[in-house]
């Protein structure tokens, strides 16, 4: 919010799931159309378990089979600065949104909400936790947060247009 870029915070519980696959994913796609210096992306947990470890090596594979790498990722948990970093902090499920909406700031002028708002034909609102599953819940939080990642950069083209 302070460096003139747009700046997205994918935000799970443990950060070694669900938000670093979404960050992984977006970076991708940012980059792949030449807006890395204009779009900042990172990705925490609203708890503190993992933090400093890579992401779980269930969601590394399912990524790489998809093309994206998660593994110089580290997970960090949410802090204060972050409400003042971030123009769009993105709740993986609605208990992390209740966190980071409880924990705001007042005067947070930024976007808070699930990452589910910005892919309408997903039937769920929620991105599922994989961790206590099998290998299919990572190739299904791949798959929400790709739909999701288009809907996302089509948000931010459009209001950086008005």
């Amino acid at each position: 919010m302070t460096d003139g870029l747009t700046s997205v915070l994918f935000v799970c519980l443990g950060n070694i799931c669900r938000s670093p696959t979404a960050d992984a994913v977006f970076r991708q796609r940012v980059q792949a159309r030449g807006l890395e210096g204009r779009i900042r992306v990172d990705s925490c947990g609203t708890a503190p378990w993992h933090v400093g470890k890579p992401p779980d090596p269930r969601s590394v594979a399912a990524a790489r089979a998809r093309g994206y790498d998660l593994s110089p990722l580290r997970a960090r948990q949410l802090c204060w600065e972050d409400y003042f970093d971030f123009d769009y902090l993105l709740a993986m499920d609605e208990s992390n949104l209740e966190v980071l909406r409880r924990e705001a700031p007042l005067d947070y002028a930024g976007h808070i909400g699930l990452l589910l708002d910005f892919a309408p034909e997903a039937t769920e609102r929620e991105v599922p936790d994989p961790y206590y599953g099998e290998g299919d819940g990572f190739v299904r939080v791949l798959e929400l947060v790709e739909a999701a990642s288009e809907g996302l950069l089509a948000e931010i083209a459009r209001r950086e247009q008005s």
